[in-house]
């Protein structure tokens, strides 16, 4: 079972648990909230492995033009009819079906935990790609240097592996696709997540 078909397994209960998780998470919104200040009208944000489309939503709310891309169908579909006034796309950050120069921002929180870590350079290099100059990236992981696999999640059968990623690593896979650093934040978990210290970095092209 690929990551893909397991978001699809998992896709409503996960909906029903997550699409309001940013009313509880201030330091998230908060980071949000300063990523679309920086991009302002430079253009879309794209939302990478939206799920439910929380982020997508939040970002639109606060103005910005915004789009969703996450590899699950299921979710494209939760996200679509939840949120009319966004648009939602399947699709593969590791190869973005978008022009150079596309978008003025993106928020991957969290998008790159399925990621193994030979993967990652890819990846950041698409970002830096599909970004206009000045864009900014906003990248959302869970801190440490182990992986965690599910082999159930809310009862249903996945296959997951969860990747966790030292600060210095990425940092330097940011810095080594071309982007420049601009922040780094911490903090524990909020009440009913899972166990993990969050980490953010904020980087633009």
């Amino acid at each position: 079972m690929s990551a893909r078909d397991s978001y699809d397994e998992v896709a409503d209960v996960y909906a029903e648990r997550m699409l309001d998780e940013l009313a509880g998470k201030p330091l998230d919104r908060a980071l949000l909230d300063l990523l679309a200040d920086r991009v302002g009208t430079l253009g879309p944000i794209a939302d990478l492995g939206c799920g439910p489309g929380q982020v997508a939503r939040h970002l639109h709310e606060r103005g910005a033009a915004t789009l969703g891309v996450d590899l699950s169908p299921r979710m494209v579909e939760i996200a679509a009819a939840a949120h009319p006034g966004i648009g939602f796309h399947v699709g593969d950050m590791r190869a973005l079906h978008v022009p150079d120069r596309a978008w003025g921002g993106i928020a991957a929180f969290y998008s790159i935990i399925h990621l193994s870590p030979a993967e990652v350079p890819a990846a950041f290099a698409e970002f830096h790609r599909v970004l206009r100059p000045s864009g900014s990236l906003l990248l959302g992981f869970h801190l440490g240097d182990e992986v965690r696999h599910l082999d159930r999640w809310w009862d249903r059968p996945v296959n997951l592996d969860f990747q966790f990623y030292p600060r210095a690593e990425l940092e330097t896979a940011l810095e080594d696709a071309g982007f420049t650093l601009d922040a780094y934040v911490e903090r524990p978990p909020y009440p009913g997540e899972a166990e993990t210290t969050r980490a953010y970095l904020l980087a633009h092209r």
